[in-house]
């Protein structure tokens, strides 16, 4: 175990490593910033979670869609080409969201400008992972996966904070702008990183719509990145992801509705995401196993048991000496989870294809994360927050019959044997 915690301080002290890695994440910083930032401003604007939730689903939305595209433009053409202009249009795009919300412009544009912000952000996540194997030496590329993946659940925490400090400071408007600041600096700097601008991995040639956007030849066929073993790792996600959707937004409800309280949002989102960085440091230490796929239905089950149980104390009135453990409980699966899920994904793309397929699994995580933040509102509007847990909780309890079902297909292909 203490060989591990050396691990990180030895990624934490390699100046190639963490010079990117500090970048992406301030970079990340609006994966929380903008769809709660959109959420809390649509709702001040428009009086109703449902419709605040639709138009933060358009920035899911638009994020899932845009993933796959710059993740294979990437894989051809490296990242500094791909990053740099799609962070800055991302930044200015979601700056103009936030003045025309504000300013109360009409529903469809606002929807068209934030789906637009969306879409054109990179996906960072899957560019930060192809850096850790540039610049780590295979022993350490673990530790730098459960690094990342615990970074990621701390911005769901600093997100939120940073915007409740800037909230009463800034004009409505204003921690969106801060947000944009923030993603355009660190997309930038993070372009600029020795590892951004490394030439890609020898890709395999494209293929289908996407290829032809890449100008590649398309008569040429590339190797499938779709398998089945794949498309069954990317349902897992998407299943997953739509509980996310209905944990920030009942936890958002439960502050403001049953607390009567919105300051104690950051008290809500910090514990489970506390929870979650801590289980996926801790993840990190663990040595591999060859059976290591069969994790993760049992962490997604966790997961799920924990969600039904917050429904049953939000029900009751959600006290905080209740709540609190609860949510850091179940916390402790999340990023596991998820390391798990980007590790599969490696172990199943082709050569030269790990940034698309990669981006895949973003794709499907925030789309997940998008029909679960616009389900959720619905359900807060009707039924209260405990109505949207116990519903994210019969999303999970999919995921783990999907993960279950998938096993031998992983195995087959000789997943886990791949998995670091």
């Amino acid at each position: 175990m203490t060989s591990g915690w050396q691990d990180y301080r030895e990624v934490l002290r390699t100046g190639s490593a963490a010079r990117p890695f500090t970048a992406a994440v301030v970079a990340r910083l609006p994966i929380a910033m903008a769809p709660f930032g959109t959420l809390l401003l649509v709702e001040e604007t428009r009086g109703s979670y449902f419709v605040a939730g639709l138009v933060t689903a358009a920035y899911a939305v638009g994020v899932g869609v845009g993933s796959p595209v710059w993740g294979r433009l990437i894989d051809r053409h490296g990242q500094a080409r791909v990053i740099a202009p799609t962070v800055t249009a991302s930044a200015v795009l979601l700056a103009l969201f936030a003045l025309a919300t504000a300013a109360l412009a009409p529903l469809p544009l606002l929807v068209a400008l934030v789906a637009a912000a969306g879409a054109t952000s990179p996906p960072f996540s899957s560019a930060m992972r192809m850096s850790w194997r540039v610049v780590l030496p295979p022993r350490l590329w673990r530790t730098g996966y459960a690094l990342d993946a615990s970074a990621v659940e701390a911005l769901f925490v600093g997100g939120p904070l940073l915007l409740s400090v800037l909230l009463p400071h800034l004009p409505p408007a204003g921690p969106l702008l801060a947000t944009a600041v923030l993603h355009v600096t660190g997309g930038l700097l993070y372009a600029g990183s020795r590892p951004a601008r490394l030439p890609p991995e020898a890709a395999v040639p494209l293929d289908g719509a996407l290829g032809a956007l890449a100008a590649d030849d398309p008569a040429r066929r590339a190797a499938r990145v779709l398998t089945p073993p794949l498309v069954a790792v990317l349902a897992v996600g998407l299943a997953m992801a739509v509980s996310f959707g209905f944990v920030d937004t009942s936890l958002a409800a439960t502050a403001r509705e049953v607390l009567q309280d919105e300051a104690r949002l950051g008290v809500l989102l910090g514990s489970i995401a506390s929870g979650s960085v801590i289980g996926g440091l801790a993840y990190g230490l663990l040595a591999h196993s060859p059976a290591e796929r069969r994790r993760l239905p049992v962490l997604l089950a966790g997961f799920a048991a924990g969600l039904a149980a917050l429904a049953v104390i939000v029900d009751g009135g959600a006290p905080l000496h209740l709540t609190m453990p609860v949510l850091f409980a179940t916390g402790l699966t999340i990023a596991p989870s998820l390391i798990l899920l980007q590790a599969l994904v490696d172990a199943l793309a082709p050569d030269g294809r790990r940034g698309e397929s990669q981006a895949w699994l973003s794709t499907a995580t925030v789309t997940g994360g998008a029909a679960g933040t616009a389900i959720a509102g619905l359900l807060v509007d009707r039924g209260g927050p405990a109505l949207a847990l116990g519903a994210g909780s019969g999303a999970l309890a999919v995921a783990v019959v999907l993960a279950l079902t998938a096993q031998p297909s992983w195995a087959r292909r000789d997943v886990a044997a791949a998995v670091p």
